[in-house]
């Protein structure tokens, strides 16, 4: 299986998109998953090669339509079990 890449997006790239990366690398360290893990900002994350984006409701908005891979909404980037059930659903995705 071919390495998967998961892009955490947010306004500028450096603050929540950050704090969302981190959740998601706990949760596939937690469930034994190996994925490679990177920020994005809104304006460039349709064009970065990743296999999945993981962003907010309203940045989302602006880039499902764009987008060629999966936008994954997280509603609470505190709720780690939102954050946890996301990400593990996407996971099955790919395994089908």
């Amino acid at each position: 299986m071919k390495e998967i890449k998961i892009q955490a997006v947010c306004g500028f790239g450096c603050g929540s998109s950050l704090f969302l990366r981190i959740k998601i690398d706990q949760i596939l360290n937690d469930n034994k998953l190996t994925a490679r893990t990177f920020c994005g900002d809104v304006g460039t994350a349709c064009s970065a090669d990743c296999d999945v984006i993981f962003t907010s409701a309203e940045l989302a908005e602006r880039m499902i339509d764009r987008a060629k891979v999966p936008v994954i909404v997280i509603n609470n980037f505190m709720d780690d079990k939102e954050v946890a059930e996301k990400v593990l659903g996407f996971f099955e995705t790919i395994n089908e």
